[in-house]
C-alpha cells in the first residue's frame, strides 16, 4: 500500500510540474526527455535485478495479538523504502509526464487557474488509482497464504524482476522523437 501511495504522490509531482510548465520541457527538449528516460530505465533495471536475485521472500509475517491471522511486520525504514520505490518508479517515468502534458490541458477551462484545476484532475486520477490498488491488495490478501510459500514467492520474484528489467531495457532502447 505504501508503494501505491508513493506512485500516487508521483502523479501529483507530475501534475504540479506540468501545471507550472516544467513538463513541457520534456516535449521540446530531447535531452531532458532522454536524461529522464535513461534515469528511469536504470532505476527499473536496478529494482528488477534486486528483486530477481533476492535470497528470501519480501513478506515477513508475525501473528496479530489475540488472533490467528498474520500481518506484515515492517519497520519505519521498510515503510520509507516502499514509499520511495513507488514514488521513484513513477516520477522517473517520462511517459507519465508526457501523458499529463497531452491529457490535462484539454480538460482545463480557460477561465480557471491551471495549477489548481490540474491538481483537481490529478486528484480524480489518484482516487481512481488508489481504488484500483485497494482492489488488487484485497484480492491478493485472499490468497496470501499461497503467495507466502517460499517457492511461489521466489517464482513471483523471478517473473517480477524479469518484467522490470525488460521494461527498463525497453525504455533505455526506446527511439526518441
Amino acid at each position: 500500500m505504501l508503494a501505491a501511495v508513493g506512485i500516487c504522490c508521483g502523479l501529483f509531482g507530475w501534475a504540479l510540474a506540468v501545471s507550472i510548465g516544467l513538463g513541457a520541457l520534456l516535449v521540446v527538449s530531447r535531452v531532458a526527455y532522454d536524461v529522464l528516460r535513461i534515469a528511469g530505465a536504470c532505476y527499473l533495471i536496478y529494482l528488477g535485478t534486486r528483486i530477481f536475485f533476492r535470497k528470501s521472500p519480501t513478506l515477513v509475517t508475525a501473528p496479530v495479538e489475540g488472533t490467528t491471522q498474520l500481518r506484515e511486520a515492517y519497520s519505519s525504514a521498510d515503510a520509507t523504502r516502499w514509499f520511495a520505490r513507488g514514488f521513484l518508479t513513477n516520477i522517473l517515468n517520462p511517459k507519465v509526464g508526457v501523458f499529463y502534458i497531452t491529457f490535462l490541458p484539454q480538460f482545463i477551462p480557460a477561465s480557471v487557474g491551471v495549477t489548481s484545476f490540474s491538481l483537481l484532475l490529478t486528484s480524480i486520477h489518484v482516487t481512481q488509482n488508489m481504488l484500483w490498488f485497494i482492489l488488487l491488495i484485497s484480492a491478493t490478501s485472499v490468497c496470501s497464504q499461497w503467495l507466502r510459500r517460499p517457492r511461489v514467492a521466489k517464482a513471483i520474484d523471478r517473473v517480477t524482476g524479469t518484467v522490470f528489467i525488460g521494461f527498463g531495457i525497453t525504455l533505455a532502447l526506446e527511439k526518441t522523437r
